[in-house]
Parts: structure tokens; sequence; C-alpha cells
């Protein structure tokens, strides 16, 4: 667990013993942020073909709800699939739409602040639940169409079915299938609500991509609609969270990230990666970190690591939130760059401003649980305590 809490350390002594090493799974690992962009970026790398799932034990994977929905997704296909479903789905999630949602996520943060305020009399507030999870889940589900009454309900399934991206396990397929089911049948109405009753909403403009095009089969727009449910809160909360507790141990940075917000947000996704490494399958012979890596190797970029190279970043240990020339690599490259960095980005860049306005003297609070992942990097609690708050000046 310590690895985990400060993975930094470790990366450190990785790079000083080779570019590229073999982890006790038989996976090579990189740490160099060139060597990660590579991985990210380079087409011959790919995401494990899901008919590979046979030799780790799951021949059966179309039928294990869990497993169909992730590899019906972008998340995990490979071209020419990915680069259709990309396509379409981009369609529907675009930049307009994504401008668009400024004022519900400032009325949100808004709402938020306010019952954070009210909880204080009580002592410390839990930023994660407070804060860190609602916003990114309610402005998800306001870009998806999810009815506010079913965002929160829909959590816990979602992290069911999650954790097969960090273990593969008969024991975790046991909750994560009948979760992916019960998500797959919420979404199922929903989409033939929005057929019937299209919205300004991502699931009516996927139904509308889908009526244009009829390769999008049904099982493809249910598990990509499930995929941006379960991204939209998953990066963003740890983006947030880890972002809070990078600002808060230091004196005056929260202020400081508030007056410029969007560089703030570049440094603290370097500084602490909510997504902490990627995988793939080396498809062909590949050159990376200086060797040749040969077909069929699994090879893992530590991007947490690569935002942390001192040959790329200077004095990279430093939170410098007027850092410039800053690149991280926390929303990974190439085809697979993430869909929703913009949204998360936004969310951010209103957020740490508005907290820095609201409540001056935020401070870290006793009872901090971080997250025991090893691909995603966050807290499950972080108490803070408020301070004197600003009034609202919301109306």
């Amino acid at each position: 667990m310590t690895g985990r809490e400060d993975p930094y350390p470790r990366y450190a002594r990785l790079r000083q013993i080779s570019p590229i090493v073999r982890a006790q799974d038989g996976a090579l690992v990189v740490t160099g942020y060139g060597d990660c962009q590579t991985v990210v970026r380079d087409g011959r790398l790919a995401h494990m073909p899901p008919d590979m799932l046979a030799f780790v034990g799951f021949p059966d994977w179309r039928a294990r709800p869990a497993l169909m929905q992730l590899f019906t997704s972008m998340l995990t296909l490979n071209p020419p699939d990915h680069t259709r479903l990309r396509r379409l789905v981009s369609s529907a999630f675009t930049a307009r739409r994504v401008v668009a949602l400024r004022p519900a996520v400032e009325r949100v943060v808004g709402e938020l602040l306010d019952a954070m305020a009210l909880k204080a009399a009580d002592g410390a507030v839990d930023f994660v639940a407070e804060f860190a999870f609602p916003l990114p889940i309610a402005i998800i589900g306001e870009l998806l169409g999810v009815p506010a009454a079913d965002r929160a309900g829909l959590q816990g399934l979602v992290n069911d079915w999650t954790q097969v991206l960090e273990v593969l396990t008969p024991e975790v397929l046991e909750k994560a299938d009948p979760a992916a089911a019960q998500i797959r049948e919420y979404l199922a109405g929903l989409l033939a609500e929005r057929r019937q009753e299209p919205r300004d909403d991502l699931l009516s403009a996927l139904a509308q991509a889908q009526a244009a095009d009829d390769r999008l089969t049904d099982d493809e727009v249910l598990s990509n609609a499930a995929l941006l449910f379960a991204a939209g809160f998953e990066t963003t909360t740890n983006l947030l969270a880890n972002g809070l507790v990078a600002l808060l141990d230091r004196p005056g940075a929260l202020a400081a990230a508030g007056q410029r917000p969007e560089p703030a947000v570049e440094e603290l996704l370097r500084y602490d990666s909510p997504v902490q490494l990627v995988s793939r399958v080396v498809m062909e012979d590949v050159e990376v970190a200086g060797r040749t890596v040969e077909a069929g190797e699994r090879i893992v970029a530590y991007l947490g690591a690569g935002n942390r190279d001192p040959e790329r970043f200077d004095a990279p240990d430093e939170l410098r939130l007027d850092r410039e020339n800053n690149a991280p690599l926390s929303f990974g490259g190439g085809i697979h760059y993430c869909l929703g960095a913009p949204l998360a980005r936004l969310e951010a860049h209103v957020a740490f401003p508005a907290l820095a306005a609201r409540f001056p003297q935020l401070a870290l609070g006793e009872g901090v649980r971080r997250r025991d992942s090893l691909s995603l990097k966050g807290f499950t609690a972080l108490p803070v305590q408020l301070g004197s708050a600003v009034s609202s000046s919301r109306r």
C-alpha cells in the first residue's frame, strides 16, 4: 500500500535501473516521458484483443456482462472498430456540447459549496463525498441525460463493474457481472425513452448517430454510454481530490490556483496523475526505450512516472503552478486520448477558483483514506476543515 500512496520514489528508482524493465508478471515497464508517449501513440501497440481473454481463463467472455460491456467499448477496442465508434461518439460528444455545460458546472459547484458550508457546523466535511464525487457525476449525468435522482444509485454499480480493470478474477466477476447487467438494463430503458422523445443530451445524440449509421449496434451504444458515465466521474473525482491535497500542502497554493486555474490544473494533472498507468500489447516488432520489443509482448507505460521525468520537466518533484511548456501524459495519447479530457478540465477550472474564493482557510482534516488501486490514484475519503467561509454570492 505504501507504494500506491506515494509511488514516485519507486518510479525514480526504476528509471535509475533502466528505461525499460521486466516486471514479475512478465510485462515490460517504461517510466520515461518519451517512452510512455511511444506506448500510447504508436499504432503498433494496441489494447489486448478480447479473444486473448481465453488465454487468461475466460473463453466465455462474451457471456460475461462485465467483460462484454468493457470489450465492446472504445476503451479497449482497436481499429477499425475503435475508429468507427470513436468517430460516431465524437460526433455526439462535441466541443460545443462541452462548452455549453459551463453554466451547469458553475451552478452545481455553487450548490455543493453551499451544502458543504452547512455541513461544516458538525466539524470536518468529506471533500470526496460532498464535492469531488457529486460534481462530476452530476455533470456527466447532465451530459448523458441520466435523471438526477438516478445518478448516485449508479455509482456503486459502476465501481463494482470497473474493478475488472484492476484485477480480473472469478471473485471480482461475481460482483462485476450483475453490476454491468444492471447498468445495461437501466441504460437500455433510458435509450428507448430517448428514441421516442429525444432531448438535448448525449444519449439522444448517440441514438440519432445510430439511426444515421446502422453499423452502430445497440450493444455498442450501451457499452459506450456506460463507459462515458464511468469515466466521466472516475478521473475527475481523482483530479479534484489529488489536486486539492497538493494545493493544501503548500501555503498560498490554493489561492494561486484560483487566480490562474488553466496552468494550475495542467500542473496538478502532471504532479499527481489520476491515471497512473496504461497497458498495451505489441502487435508487431517496435523499438521502445532503445530496444526492440517483439510482437506478443505486453508493455506497461507508467504515466505518473513519465510526468515526473527529469529529462522532460525541470525539478519534476516540485509543484509549480506557473510551469511553462507543460504537457502531462495524464489523459493518454494517440487514438485513445481521453475523449472526456475537455470536460474534466472544465470542471477543475471552475472548481478550484470557487473553492479558493469561498473557503480561503480550507485545510486538510484527520482520517484521510487513499484508494487502494494501482492504475487509478485518488482518495476514498478526504476530510477537510473549511475555516471561516466567505458568504455565497449566488442568488
